[in-house]
């Protein structure tokens, strides 16, 4: 099994032991070459397998789209703070098995789509409103709290931040104008530390985006829990639309946040990178 690892050392507050992890991809009988996550562009060599990617979800779409180029499976190692994506396919957290599921060549993989965020690739959700306040009131506590600080940022953006105005269109057709707690363009739906909109799927080659109107703070509440247990789609005041192409159009300078990554995006524009990338998953 020759394998192209991405090692992401700024992710989970510096876990990622790129040399520890090649050992143990080397042990479960792999053959390694270390690229650079920035260095993902350039073709892989020709015999690369399979790209194995460590880091948080923000390293995920980048390798994603490198091995589906190659046209080879995505094996992910859980080494940053929020690991949703590993979470929702139900991937080791111990990383000596996940390093051994990773270097099989026996593995089964799924296929899973790549959304695209003015051309830049995620996997799980691209989020404005209270998902990117909470982000960033997270980040001084991930080295201490880990995933919980999410939770905590979560907590401070619902008792504070502000609504957004927004303007949502799925493919060219305005499906809500007005202001919103929160606006999230989902691939896989999981975010902000084990929250997920729910109702997605991974085959219809299709976003889904989910609307929180603006309201009272106290329906936050309802909403959060629903966000928890991967419900907030079947609530009937959020308003939950599919489609290939999605508009999102806020003020000037608001941030997103994509898959744990804050980003400006102006203007806000998603689709599917087409075809989608086999990822490594436990039997």
């Amino acid at each position: 099994m020759r394998i192209v690892l991405v090692a992401n050392r700024k992710s989970g507050s510096g876990r990622t032991d790129g040399d520890r992890i090649r050992r143990l991809l080397a042990d479960a009988g792999a053959e390694v070459e270390t690229r650079a996550i920035d260095d993902l562009d350039d073709p892989l060599p020709t015999d690369t397998e399979r790209v194995v990617v460590a880091g948080g979800d923000g390293s995920i779409g980048t390798a994603a789209r490198a091995a589906h180029t190659a046209g080879v499976p995505l094996a992910v190692l859980a080494t940053g703070t929020a690991n949703d994506f590993a979470g929702a396919l139900g991937l080791p957290t111990d990383l000596t098995q996940a390093c051994r599921l990773a270097a099989d060549p026996d593995a089964r993989t799924e296929q899973r789509e790549i959304g695209l965020a003015n051309g830049r690739p995620f996997v799980n959700a691209a989020a404005a409103g209270l998902s990117a306040v909470a982000s960033r009131l997270a980040k001084p506590h991930k080295a201490r709290l880990g995933a919980f600080a999410y939770a905590v940022g979560a907590v401070r953006a619902g008792l504070t931040a502000p609504h957004v105005a927004c303007r949502v269109l799925v493919d060219d057709e305005v499906v809500f104008d007005g202001d919103a707690w929160q606006v999230v363009v989902a691939v896989s739906g999981a975010f902000g530390g084990g929250s997920n909109i729910g109702g997605t799927r991974h085959d219809d080659d299709r976003l889904d985006v989910a609307v929180v109107p603006a309201g009272s703070r106290l329906a936050l509440v309802r909403h959060g829990y629903h966000m928890r247990r991967g419900m907030l789609t079947q609530q009937e005041d959020v308003p939950h639309h599919r489609g290939h192409e999605i508009a999102v159009d806020v003020p000037r300078g608001t941030e997103f946040n994509v898959d744990g990554d804050l980003r400006t995006l102006d203007p806000a524009r998603f689709a599917l990178l087409p075809g989608r990338v086999r990822v490594v998953v436990p039997t």
